[in-house]
């Protein structure tokens, strides 16, 4: 069933690959997107943006446009940003989300998918990889943002009915990231490779992520169009350290990748990695792209916009 769908964040990096998703099911995609930090390149030709922040008065765009889903990846994503200024932190991932959620609830709409971050929810966990039930811990003000957004999503889901999916990610890698906080490590290693420069390791590059090639997440997002309610983990449950990045690379490329330890960043999270087998069990959902063939494809696409 063809449905209208808001997507927030709609010209951002895992915004806009859901749009196309979702266009070539069939589905009337409308993006809203300020385009602080998405780009308009990314915009697919058949959809339609709105140039506005999540923030502001949405009323007419709503009641002009009878959404029936609401898709949420507009958010301020750099941890480092939300230390330096948890106000604004706070402002776009706790009240625009807010916003949202009263339009929601104003305007009938019946679904809200949530992009939250399984890396910075955790915290620390004392065992990995962490499941949904895993204590919220977040040790960053981005963190407790999402804590705070998750909590008035299940709020509204049972006061007001509402079907919610919220989709705590990973690491999201792929093509279109901006090199751009510890998430966008791969993207940020490409760059300056393509740049001849070396790759900077903070501390012993034992730090582990769970990294998700980005086509697995978008199948995440149209599964979740149809699931049940509740809220998944979006990852592949493997640990690959920064030092095992440079080691992909270096298989790869054929010759050892250069690099240079740097100082580890205070507060840094060490480990990460997500249980998925509820969104296997509950939503039919699986990872199927391995880490060195969505770093091959990431590489690929990098090279081609390098080269135009």
């Amino acid at each position: 069933m063809n449905m209208k769908i808001l997507v927030t964040g709609g010209c951002g990096f895992i915004g806009s690959h859901i749009v196309d998703a979702y266009v070539t099911e069939g589905h009337d995609v409308v993006v809203l997107d300020d385009l602080s930090t998405g780009d308009i390149g990314n915009l697919n030709s058949q959809a339609k943006l709105y140039e506005k922040d999540i923030n502001s008065d949405l009323e007419d765009i709503f009641s002009q446009e009878k959404f029936e889903v609401i898709n949420h990846h507009a958010a301020q994503i750099n941890v480092r940003t939300s230390v330096d200024d948890p106000l604004f932190d706070a402002k776009v991932n706790i009240l625009g989300t807010l916003n949202l959620l009263n339009l929601a609830i104003r305007h009938k709409i019946s679904r809200f998918i949530y992009a939250s971050s399984g890396g910075a929810v955790y915290g620390e966990p004392d065992d990995l990889p962490a499941g949904e039930n895993t204590a919220l811990s977040p040790l960053s003000p981005y963190g407790v943002s999402k804590v705070a957004a998750e909590k008035y999503i299940l709020a509204f889901t049972h006061l007001y009915n509402l079907e919610s999916v919220i989709l705590r990610y990973s690491n999201v890698f792929g093509p279109r990231q901006i090199a751009k906080s510890e998430a966008g490590v791969i993207s940020i290693f490409i760059e300056r490779i393509l740049n001849n420069k070396p790759c900077d390791v903070y501390g012993d590059g034992r730090q582990t992520r769970d990294y998700v090639f980005v086509s697995d997440v978008v199948e995440a997002n149209r599964l979740a169009l149809s699931s049940d309610s509740s809220v998944f983990n979006i990852g592949t449950g493997m640990e690959t350290s920064v030092n095992g990045l440079i080691d992909i690379f270096s298989s790869i490329l054929g010759i050892r990748t250069e690099h240079r330890h740097v100082d580890a960043r205070p507060g840094e999270v060490l480990r990460s990695a997500l249980d998925c087998h509820k969104a296997h069990s509950e939503m039919g959902w699986q990872p199927v792209v391995a880490l060195k063939d969505g770093i091959i494809k990431t590489l690929e696409y990098f090279k081609e916009i390098s080269q135009s």
